[in-house]
């Protein structure tokens, strides 16, 4: 009986640790691949926000959060113009001061620009008052630089990532889009441009969304940015091999 009871207490624990590893790779598979069916079923339950295009044309969008940096942002905008690529920035507006000529680059070169709120924190943990107010005051300072034949101002990302459904009404309400994306390679959370690459091109798909980072976390140091410019070195050129077209926002959803 005392070795039944054995086996049987050892057969459970070896059916949990296999479980528990199971769960484990499933996690890091969903973690790494970021499945379309799994970003499907979030905006249908929360709609208002594109992650990706459903179109079946080999063409992805290249957006980068959190410029502008002096040393970093001209680097990138270098790269992007050997590969004859057109991106999207997402925008702090409190760091735009001092680097208004690389702004006016930007936008001179085709590229087009987003609200990424006044700083560099988490837009859902402000106040509906708050938020309202740094989205204005984002939307003001960046439409200064827009000259008559670029194109407005369409789209906002918020900081974090997170958003609510008070966020969306917000936004919606002065005729912007919410834009996430469905290939973030953490890249301000592991340090490698090899592995950012990997990612971005193991995740490859028609109508993606890239999200890559400029800068960094405080705005200086800009080893953020040096990751993303390495990395856009590398996947540009695949990309294009691939057959796949690279898009602004704008291109991919509005025509434009």
């Amino acid at each position: 009986m005392k070795l039944d009871n054995t086996i049987m207490i050892f057969s459970k624990s070896w059916f949990v640790f296999f479980s528990l590893i199971i769960a484990l790779l499933l996690i890091l598979s969903i973690l790494f691949y970021q499945p379309r069916w799994l970003l499907s079923i979030i905006v249908k339950v929360s709609p208002g926000v594109y992650y990706f295009s459903e179109t079946t044309d080999q063409i992805v969008a290249i957006t980068i959060d959190d410029g502008l940096n002096t040393i970093t942002t001209p680097k990138i905008l270098d790269t992007l113009e050997e590969n004859d690529t057109k991106a999207t920035f997402f925008l702090i507006s409190e760091r735009i001061k001092s680097n208004e000529s690389i702004l006016k680059n930007m936008i001179n070169n085709g590229h087009e620009i987003g609200n990424h709120m006044v700083k560099d924190e988490k837009s859902i943990f402000l106040s509906k008052e708050e938020f309202e107010e740094e989205f204005l005051t984002t939307d003001e300072i960046l439409n200064q630089f827009l000259l008559d034949k670029s194109p407005k101002l369409n789209w906002f990302r918020p900081g974090g990532g997170w958003y609510n459904s008070r966020m969306l009404e917000t936004v919606k309400k002065y005729s912007y889009q919410t834009a996430l994306g469905s290939i973030f390679p953490y890249d301000t959370n592991i340090p490698s441009s090899e592995f950012a690459s990997y990612h971005i091109l193991a995740n490859l798909r028609p109508g993606a969304i890239i999200v890559l980072h400029d800068s960094s976390r405080d705005g200086k140091s800009g080893d953020w940015g040096e990751r993303t410019n390495i990395t856009l070195k590398k996947i540009l050129p695949e990309i294009k091999k691939r057959g796949y077209r690279t898009v602004t926002l704008s291109e991919m959803f509005l025509g434009g």
